[in-house]
């Protein structure tokens, strides 16, 4: 019988042919062992496998309870202020001054003597900012006219002559902004689901994405409301940019897991998973450098809406629409 590889290398050994390290002898007799940090890896990663794959259903209950949640939210915000929303003054009325500054002005002591002093008004205070270099303050104000206004600023910051803009916004115009915008949102709503519906051609995914969009919103405005942004007009452009995001995802989820064919159920899930948050991933880390670089307060609440919107889009794609898409398929029996 031929020799084996050690028997061999420990003949050539002892005749001096051969110079024999001492982990070789156990070279050939000792498996591959894998580092611990690729075994804790494929443990995590097989544990995810089971809850995502096993425990779809009890999952979906996450976005379910975030929903009944943000509902509760809201309705406490139109109990408390009258609107579902903390609505700024380009959408409820009121007055907008502009102050440009060459010195340091203190924008929470400004914003705490103004409220002091009108306590029923409706009062914010924010910087006007360059290079992070303060140029200016901006105070809106609803129920207050302009000359109380500006006689309560001057008693703060003294004399600041005529270096001032002020603009006056109605309520009834206001309110005709607030109600366009609404009415802007819901058609976008309304014309998304139909291409929706004509693309599937079948209720129960088309649903599927009109819901994860809705909850999108829904969930974004509570949050907005919970951390007291009032909104304006450029908040509501956010809330239709976030519509086009949410669509963008759950489309690909939904064309990956119908329209293509290979592979089982869950391969076209993690493929689609997988594109999906590198898409969300990308985003989020561009509004967050543009949130970090960025003086613009428009910029900024456009922004922030935006991040709010795509953490809680990657909750209403990858566990929602993902479990009412296998449940829906499982019950067609198709893989």
């Amino acid at each position: 019988m031929g020799k084996s590889r050690r028997e061999r290398r420990l003949a050539k050994f002892k005749k001096g042919k051969y110079h024999l390290e001492p982990t070789d002898l156990d070279a050939e007799e000792k498996p591959e062992q894998e580092a611990p940090k690729e075994t804790a890896k494929k443990e995590y990663r097989n544990a995810f496998d089971r809850i995502y794959t096993t425990q779809y259903k009890k999952l979906v209950f996450i976005p379910i309870t975030l929903l009944l949640i943000a509902f509760i939210l809201i309705g406490i915000n139109i109990v408390t202020t009258g609107d579902f929303m903390n609505k700024g003054v380009s959408l409820k009325g009121g007055i907008t001054l502009t102050i440009p500054t060459e010195q340091e002005i203190s924008v929470a002591e400004l914003d705490s003597f103004l409220n002091s002093q009108f306590l029923l008004a409706d009062i914010g205070v924010r910087e006007v900012s360059e290079f992070r270099v303060q140029t200016g303050v901006i105070i809106e104000a609803s129920d207050l006219t302009e000359q109380e206004l500006l006689s309560a600023t001057k008693e703060f910051l003294g004399d600041f002559g005529d270096s001032y803009s002020i603009e006056t916004i109605g309520p009834s115009l206001g309110e005709s902004f607030f109600r366009q915008t609404i009415i802007a949102v819901l058609l976008a709503l309304l014309f998304m689901g139909m291409v929706v519906f004509w693309y599937f051609r079948t209720l129960v995914p088309s649903a599927a994405v009109i819901l994860a969009a809705f909850s999108d919103i829904v969930i974004t405005i509570a949050i907005v409301d919970i951390i007291g942004m009032k909104v304006s007009t450029a908040g509501v452009a956010a809330f239709l940019m976030l519509i086009g995001y949410s669509v963008d995802t759950n489309i690909l989820l939904s064309t990956r897991v119908l329209k293509r064919k290979e592979g089982n159920l869950m391969t076209r899930v993690y493929s689609a998973l997988k594109t999906g948050l590198t898409m969300n991933g990308t985003t989020i880390v561009a509004v967050i450098v543009a949130l970090i670089v960025s003086d613009s307060e428009v910029i900024k609440q456009i922004m922030t809406i935006i991040l709010i919107g795509l953490i809680i889009d990657m909750i209403n794609t990858w566990i929602q629409n993902v479990s009412i898409l296998r449940y829906y398929l499982e019950r067609k029996g198709a893989q």
